[in-house]
């Protein structure tokens, strides 16, 4: 019996030895091998590319609201549709605040004029504001309609109402009218004759 307790002991050691080295669990695997898989997946949530951070451009919303020849030099005026209170008057003699003009090419058509101007070292070409050209003047009546001629007014002809040392009479008002006017009496039919 001795005999059988030693060899149940050395199986019993032999065992746990056995099992302990085959360990039948699969090691964890490292995620990093679907990394390829995740980069071109067309199932994949497309994220949006970062462009990279651009200079800010000085002229984005500057217009040439002005520009004129002169003797002493040409003189431009810059504004801005984004700021109000925005206005530059450049000369082709010095920069003002930085501003500087570059160029300007002349046109004989209105609003066609291009200025190139430069500040800090950058250069844009300006051109007029389409949308304040094409507005109708606020005093001035519009394009007249086709078709319809505008009155000529005639000399020595005075519209009513335009001489203030005459009196304007009063208009005349007619009386208030009855809805269910009464009709009046008729006369009995032997009193005639």
């Amino acid at each position: 019996m001795r005999a059988d307790s030693i060899y149940m002991s050395i199986f019993a050691l032999i065992t746990t030895i056995s099992v302990r080295a085959d360990n039948d669990l699969p090691q964890r695997l490292n995620f990093d091998r679907y990394k390829g898989m995740l980069d071109h997946s067309p199932f994949a949530v497309a994220s949006a590319v970062v462009a990279p951070a651009a200079t800010p451009n000085f002229a984005k919303d500057l217009y040439v609201a002005n520009a004129a020849k002169s003797p002493d030099g040409d003189m431009v005026t810059i504004a801005s549709s984004g700021e109000r209170e925005f206005k530059k008057y450049l000369t082709t003699k010095n920069p003002v605040d930085g501003y500087a003009i570059a160029n300007i090419q002349w046109s004989d058509k209105i609003g066609e004029t291009k200025v190139t101007i430069s500040k800090d070292g950058q250069f844009a070409t300006l051109t007029f504001n389409q949308a304040v050209l094409t507005q109708p003047l606020p005093n001035k009546p519009g394009p007249p309609m086709p078709g319809v001629v505008p009155p000529q007014p005639q000399p020595g002809f005075q519209r009513p109402g335009q001489n203030p040392g005459v009196a304007v009479p009063t208009p005349h008002v007619r009386g208030t009218i009855q809805r269910n006017p009464q009709p009046p009496p008729t006369p009995p039919a032997g009193a005639e004759e």
